[in-house]
């Protein structure tokens, strides 16, 4: 039997009786009334599905009925039976939240097949909601892992500031969880269940960025075929994460800190200005402060981002925690992966302990789900994990380090060897070193295709032209590998 309450308001006797009979061998729950004032009691005292409401009553109108169950909250599909085609009845019904209209002379079937779709319809969003709410819980403050005081505190922060709209600056190292604090602070604020939209500025190339944010008309650039729709035209209402805000070029920095401060904007290459009701989040790993010392970042927007700020800990200073997140990473790759890990001997969790943990708690997490994948047994022991002890020998194989880790090492190193002296422009030097390999090795993938290279590396081609130049890299075409 279908499941479904419907309700027919219909002041013609006979018609009330065809719905009902038709309705009733689809298997619904029908109830019938012949009046305005018979269907208001209706509505208070039950659930509807699914109202058919005429447009012409004796006494109530069916577009004043519609009215007031929306004001009322009532949650039933109400769809307008109404003997007059034209666009005012049709336009008015759609306004005032019908679900959709029928003309009189009705054709039974066509009845049948749009009470089944306006159910169908509720429960796709009866689906969606719950998933909402499912996704809601798992961002609950509680869900967060670690009991230290630094982590302490950032809870209780994220306690005061979710049900504002403030803008906050989550500060941190890449890997501690900044993103999971915005999502956290989202879905505990009262625009949970509208959109969480993140940037992730640095992954962005400069030239797109702005489109990528702002949006784009067509025809504002060369390869602008159509409009497109920005970020925070998609956060409307919601919030946008500029994750790696410190990434963000000093052009853009400008325009940024208008609509902070304005809460307007317009897309590139468009004269519309448009209302920003957005709540902003951002995160960065670098320290703004030396950035604003540099002239590297707006003083004025780093002050409008650090309304409130939450810093994030890294893994090493939050040691009493990894007790914690090892059982729950644990426990989250049974899930996932199909493991069947029951836990680390007191020996690896030690070896885990005294680890420093560049990586953070994403390092630890992809070290635990290596572990647990590659493991012949239940327990996971130090010889599970390619790892090396702060008592041991030699550093570890390069091949189970992440970039983030080999980048780190490096750089700890240097400063070791050089007693702290400051360089000029360590900054740009690092981001060579890192860029020239990765574009030859790039190149040499693509046997010096370079539109293919710009395209596998995200980039304009005349950008990659341009950085090819700078950094004096030799294009060979058809290099084989």
């Amino acid at each position: 039997m279908n499941q479904g309450k419907i309700l027919v308001v219909e002041d013609e006797e006979s018609q009330r009786k065809v719905l009902k009979k038709a309705l009733e061998g689809e298997g619904y729950w029908v109830q019938t009334v012949e009046n305005g004032r018979l269907a208001q009691a209706a509505l208070r005292e039950n659930n509807f599905d699914v109202c058919l409401i005429d447009i012409n009553l004796p006494d109530v109108d069916g577009l004043t009925l519609l009215k007031e169950a929306k004001e009322a909250g009532i949650d039933s599909s109400i769809i307008i039976v109404t003997g007059r085609n034209t666009m005012r009845n049709a336009i008015e019904a759609m306004k005032n939240g019908a679900f959709d209209y029928v003309t009189k002379p009705w054709d039974l079937e066509e009845i049948s097949l749009l009470v089944k779709h306006t159910l169908e319809n509720r429960k796709l969003i009866q689906d969606f909601r719950d998933l909402k709410m499912e996704v809601r819980k798992s961002y609950e403050p509680g869900n967060m892992v670690g009991t230290s005081p630094a982590m302490q505190k950032v809870y209780k922060v994220i306690g005061q500031v979710a049900n504002t709209d403030a803008t906050i600056l989550i500060q941190g190292e890449s890997g501690t969880g900044k993103e999971l604090v915005a999502k956290t602070i989202h879905y505990n604020s009262p625009r949970w269940n509208r959109p969480f939209t993140a940037v992730h500025c640095a992954a962005i190339p400069r030239e797109l960025l702005e489109s990528d944010l702002f949006g784009h008309e067509k025809g504002s650039f060369t390869g602008a075929l159509e409009r497109r729709i920005g970020k925070f035209e998609l956060a409307e209402e919601g919030t946008l994460l500029l994750d790696e805000v410190g990434d963000i070029p000093l052009e853009l920095q400008t325009k940024l800190l208008r609509v902070l401060q304005e809460r307007e904007y317009s897309r590139v290459g468009g004269r519309e200005v448009l209302k920003a009701n957005v709540r902003i989040l951002a995160a960065t790993n670098q320290e703004l402060e030396r950035a604003v010392k540099e002239k590297r970042f707006r003083e004025d927007l780093y002050f409008r981002l650090k309304v409130i700020p939450i810093y994030l800990p890294p893994l090493r200073e939050r040691k009493g925690d990894i007790p914690q997140l090892v059982s729950y990473f644990i426990d989250k790759t049974n899930r996932e992966m199909g493991t069947r890990i029951s836990g680390v001997s007191p020996e690896a969790l030690k070896l885990l302990e005294e680890r420093s943990w560049p990586g953070n708690v994403r390092e630890l997490e992809n070290t635990l789900i290596r572990a647990a994948v590659l493991s012949p047994g239940s327990v996971l022991f130090p010889k599970d994990f390619t790892l090396q002890s702060p008592q041991g020998g030699g550093p570890p194989e390069v091949d189970n380090l992440s970039l983030e880790e080999i980048i780190h090492r490096k750089l700890d190193d240097y400063f070791q060897r050089t007693k702290g002296v400051d360089v000029d422009n360590l900054y740009s030097l690092v981001i060579e070193r890192v860029e020239r390999p990765l574009i030859e090795l790039t190149l040499r993938k693509t046997r010096g295709n370079q539109i293919r290279a710009a395209e596998i590396l995200g980039i304009n081609r005349n950008t990659l032209r341009k950085k090819i130049l700078d950094l004096h890299i030799n294009v060979k075409k058809n290099d084989a590998e």
